[in-house]
C-alpha cells in the first residue's frame, strides 16, 4: 500500500536537489565575518522555502539583546489535540579551508557517482530540505500536517550555539513543544539502521604564549632567549600522559564509567576497527583500558585543532618568534560540567609554563554539555517504529563522538528532549574537504520522515508529559 503524501515527496526528488544546489551555493560560513552576505542569502532562500510551505507567523528569533546569527521560526499547528513538535536544523556551515584539498570548488555543488558534493550538503543543508520536502508534500496532498509543528533553523550551530541559549530564554513561550525532532545529529552508517541516542558536549578556546616584544634575529638571541613554539609544544604535549589519559587534574570529575551492560551492548554492535580506520588511512590510538567504540561515545578528550607561529612563508628566514599560539577543544561525556572541565584544562596549562613566558587565554567558542535521550521517550519509540517500518527491522541505538549543541541546551533551557533524525552519513567528510551527501539519502530520508510524522500523530499528548520540564 503506497503513502500518497511520499509518494509526491519522492516525485518532487529532482526539485528539492535543485533547491538543495542553490542552498549550498550560498557560502553561510557564520565563523567568519567576510561571509555576512552568505549566511543573509541562505536565511532568505529557506524563509522563502517556508512561506511557500504556508507556515504561520514567520520570523527571525533572536537574544533579548539583539545580538548574534538569527534563527529562523515559522509554525503550523494543524492538529488540536495531537503532539506539538520542535522541528530543528541549522543553517551556517563550517569554513571550507583548505581549498586546495577541495576537488571542486565547495560551494559550486557538483553531482557525481551518486553523490552530492559542496560545503554543508551534509551538515546541515541535505537534511534540513529533506525535513522541510516531508512537511511540504504533507501540505500540499492532505492539507494539513498530522501534527503541530515549530521550526527553530540555527545560525550558529558550527560555532557552539553560543546565542542558543538566549534565544530560548528570550522566546520562551512561543517554542512551547512535546519535544524536539532534529535534522541535525547524522546516521552513523550506511549499510547499518541505527539511531543517535546520545552525544558528546564540547567546550574550546584559543591560546598565547609569548617570550619576548619582538621576532627575534636567531644568530644573535638564538639560545639564550625562549622560543614560543617550544614553549607551546611543551604545553600541548602535556595534556596526556603517555597512556593517553587526560593528565589535568579534575577534568574526569563527574565522569562515569561504562557499566558492564553499556560495554556489553557496545561489544555488540558490528564493527571492523581495521577497515574502519584503513578507510582514513589511520591507525586506531586513544586512552587504555577502552575499545575504539568506548573511546569515541563513552570518554572525553582534549585535542589540539591548529597551532602556529613564526615564519610559514616560503624559503628560509632566521628567526626567534616572539608569540605562538593554538586552538583547543574538548568533547564531553555526561556528567561533566563545562565551564569546570574548561577551567581544569587552563589550569593545567598554566601549571606548566615556565617562568620566562607568559600564557593568554581568549577566544570563548560557546559550550555545551553531554546529552542522551531517556530511552523510554515517546518521540524516540516513535523514531524506531519510523525506522522499523521503511527497513524491516529494528534500528540499533548508538552514540556520536560528535556534540549537537541544541539537545543539551535545550533540555536545560526548556526542559525537552531531542531525537536526532537526520539522514546525512558521518563518513561523508562534514567539517572536511570534499564534504558531500548520497543521493539515496534523500529517498530513504523522505520515507522515514513521513512515517515519523504518522507515528507521532498516535501518541497521546499526555504520554510527553513526564518527560517535559520546563
Amino acid at each position: 500500500m503506497t503513502d500518497p503524501v511520499l509518494d509526491h515527496a519522492l516525485a518532487r526528488q529532482p526539485q528539492l536537489i535543485a533547491d538543495l544546489k542553490t542552498l549550498v551555493a550560498c557560502p553561510s560560513v557564520g565563523a567568519d565575518p567576510a561571509m555576512a552576505q552568505g549566511m543573509e542569502d541562505a536565511r532568505r532562500l529557506i524563509e522563502k522555502r517556508i512561506d511557500a510551505m504556508v507556515f504561520l507567523k514567520p520570523q527571525r528569533l533572536t537574544p533579548a539583546d539583539g545580538s548574534g546569527q538569527p534563527a529562523l521560526y515559522a509554525e503550523r499547528m494543524d492538529a488540536p489535540g495531537k503532539p506539538t513538535v520542535l522541528v530543528y536544523a541549522h543553517y551556517d556551515v563550517q569554513p571550507s579551508d583548505p581549498l586546495d584539498k577541495w576537488d571542486t570548488p565547495p560551494f559550486d555543488p557538483v553531482e557525481r557517482d551518486g553523490r552530492l558534493f559542496g560545503r554543508g550538503i551534509s551538515d546541515d543543508k541535505g537534511p534540513m530540505m529533506i525535513a522541510l520536502d516531508t512537511l511540504a508534500a504533507f501540505v500540499a496532498v492532505e492539507g494539513a500536517l498530522p501534527i503541530n509543528v515549530k521550526l527553530l533553523i540555527e545560525g550558529e550551530e558550527e560555532t557552539g550555539s553560543p546565542s542558543l541559549p538566549g534565544i530560548l530564554e528570550a522566546h520562551r513561550d512561543l517554542l512551547q513543544a512535546d519535544a524536539v525532532l532534529s535534522a541535525d545529529g547524522a546516521r552513523w552508517r550506511p549499510d547499518l539502521a541505527a539511531l543517535n541516542v546520545g552525544s558528546r558536549g564540547n567546550a574550546g578556546f584559543e591560546m598565547r604564549v609569548q617570550t619576548a616584544a619582538q621576532d627575534l634575529h636567531s644568530g644573535r638571541y638564538g639560545g639564550i632567549v625562549a622560543n614560543p613554539l617550544h614553549v607551546m609544544s611543551r604545553l600541548v604535549a602535556s595534556l596526556h600522559d603517555a597512556d593517553g589519559h587526560i593528565a589535568a587534574p579534575g577534568f574526569y570529575d563527574g565522569v562515569r564509567e561504562p557499566t558492564q551492560d553499556e560495554r556489553a551492548e557496545i561489544a555488540a554492535i558490528p564493527y571492523d576497527v581495521d577497515t574502519s580506520f584503513a578507510d582514513i588511512a589511520a591507525h586506531p590510538v586513544g586512552e587504555a583500558g577502552y575499545s575504539t567504540l568506548e573511546r569515541l561515545w563513552m570518554r572525553p578528550t582534549v585535542d589540539v585543532n591548529g597551532m602556529w607561529g613564526g615564519y610559514t612563508g616560503a624559503g628560509s628566514k632566521t628567526v626567534i618568534p616572539n608569540e605562538a599560539f593554538a586552538k583547543v577543544t574538548m568533547r564531553l561525556v555526561p556528567g561533566q560540567d563545562p565551564q569546570h572541565a574548561k577551567d581544569a584544562v587552563m589550569v593545567h596549562l598554566r601549571a606548566q609554563l615556565p617562568e620566562h613566558a607568559t600564557l593568554e587565554f581568549y577566544g570563548d567558542r560557546g559550550q555545551g554539555g553531554a546529552y542522551a535521550v531517556p530511552p523510554d521517550h515517546p518521540l524516540l519509540g516513535a523514531a524506531v517504529a519510523a525506522l522499523e517500518h521503511c527497513n524491516g527491522s529494528t534500528p540499533l541505538k548508538v552514540r556520536i563522538g560528535a556534540s549537537l549543541p541544541l539537545t543539551e541546551i535545550v533540555e536545560r533551557v526548556l526542559g525537552l528532549d531531542t531525537v536526532m533524525f537526520s539522514f546525512a552519513l558521518s563518513d561523508e567528510n562534514f567539517h572536511a574537504p570534499n564534504e558531500f551527501f548520497r543521493l539515496s539519502s534523500i529517498t530513504d530520508g523522505l520515507a522515514a520522515w513521513v512515517q515519523i510524522l504518522r507515528e507521532i500523530a498516535r501518541i497521546d499528548p499526555e504520554d510527553f508529559a513526564p518527560y517535559r520540564r520546563g
